[in-house]
């Protein structure tokens, strides 16, 4: 691809985050991070012109082109501007598809982490834990601090392969130890309420059990949506923990949701409070996610060794062991399939000739 810079940012609030790469004969020679303050009532246009005005007005090199994630404004004066600093020819790019638009999408998703770990960092403070938890305890009104948060989300594609996730924080931070996840048992068909509430019997009904994570009982209950995900876990909570307090946080207005207010809760935007209620929340939708796309992708897998005749549960198992994939399987020679337990020549030769 030759020669050219590309630029991305994430944003969250007021800061932007962006991550410049640096791409000479086609090669990642470098990338860089950049922090930008005051984005927060800017449009991404605006943010870009002024980050590329910036970076470049100080630039000892400009290359003749530059992938931007977004227009810049008055795009015709920031390429006249850049060809006067740079003594040449220079091509401002918004990639729409093919290897520009992939590479450009990974510098977005670059720019995303850098800003996570940033908040992540911020947020990891002693103080700003301190304040955080305050903030909901008053924002949400609990008895006392919510010292140990547990979050729920569910997963699915229509109904099928449906999983849900309970993720832990303690202090404000991650206990990945007791982070448990759920294959919905009863639920037939696309019903997010129903799964919620046997994803919620099935953990509290362990509520009070001798030793182990699953005894304890949480400050606060957080559920992944808006007031009918809440009212749902709330059928479950006030039949099995209800002392519990219980809330939601719904994605796009960022609003929460409690039993105790007919209208949503909006914490301040820059508060810490809701930040640490995002994060809780944005960690059980990736823990559901990720769970998701795993049991998909094994019954997938088991689906095709299924089809074979003769092939039971015990030698799908051998043969997933022994080669770790339907694709292995069947580039597999006929003699190391038959060499497997529980297989012999005639099995191994229906295998092959079945994938």
């Amino acid at each position: 691809l030759g020669d050219f810079d590309a630029i991305a940012f994430a944003r969250d609030r007021d800061l932007a985050y962006v991550e410049v790469f640096f791409i000479r004969r086609g090669k990642l020679m470098g990338r860089e991070p950049f922090t930008l303050v005051g984005a927060q009532d800017e449009s991404p246009d605006r943010i870009m012109s002024s980050f590329v005005s910036l970076f470049y007005g100080s630039a000892p090199h400009i290359p003749p082109l530059i992938l931007l994630q977004h227009p810049v404004e008055d795009a015709g004066l920031v390429t006249g501007f850049l060809r006067s600093k740079g003594g040449g020819q220079v091509r401002l790019e918004v990639p729409r598809r093919g290897e520009k638009r992939a590479l450009m999408d990974l510098v977005a998703e670059n720019a995303s982490q850098g800003l996570e770990r940033l908040r992540m960092r911020h947020l990891s403070a002693p103080d700003t834990l301190a304040t955080a938890l305050e903030e909901v305890r008053g924002g949400l009104k609990l008895p006392r601090l919510p010292q140990r948060m547990e979050c729920y989300d569910i997963s699915n594609i229509s109904g099928a392969w449906a999983v849900g996730s309970m993720v832990v924080f303690e202090g404000g931070r991650p206990l990945t130890s007791h982070y448990r996840r759920f294959r919905i048992r009863t639920v037939s068909g696309s019903d997010d309420y129903t799964m919620l509430r046997e994803m919620l019997r099935r953990r509290f009904k362990r509520i009070g059990d001798n030793g182990g994570s699953w005894g304890i009982t949480p400050n606060l209950v957080l559920i992944d949506g808006g007031r009918g995900q809440l009212n749902a876990a709330l059928e479950v909570m006030a039949e099995m923990a209800p002392d519990v307090p219980t809330a939601s946080l719904a994605k796009g207005n960022e609003e929460v949701f409690a039993p105790w207010s007919p209208d949503p809760i909006v914490l301040p935007r820059q508060s810490a409070g809701l930040f640490l209620l995002q994060r809780l929340r944005d960690e059980a939708h990736r823990f559901a996610v990720s769970y998701h796309q795993k049991v998909r992708r094994l019954e997938s897998i088991g689906s095709a060794l299924d089809a074979v005749p003769g092939i039971g549960p015990s030698r799908k198992r051998a043969l997933l062991r022994r080669f770790g994939s339907v694709r292995a399987v069947r580039e597999a020679p006929v003699e190391d399939l038959a060499g497997v337990p529980g297989m012999n020549s005639g099995l191994a030769r229906q295998v092959k000739g079945w994938l």
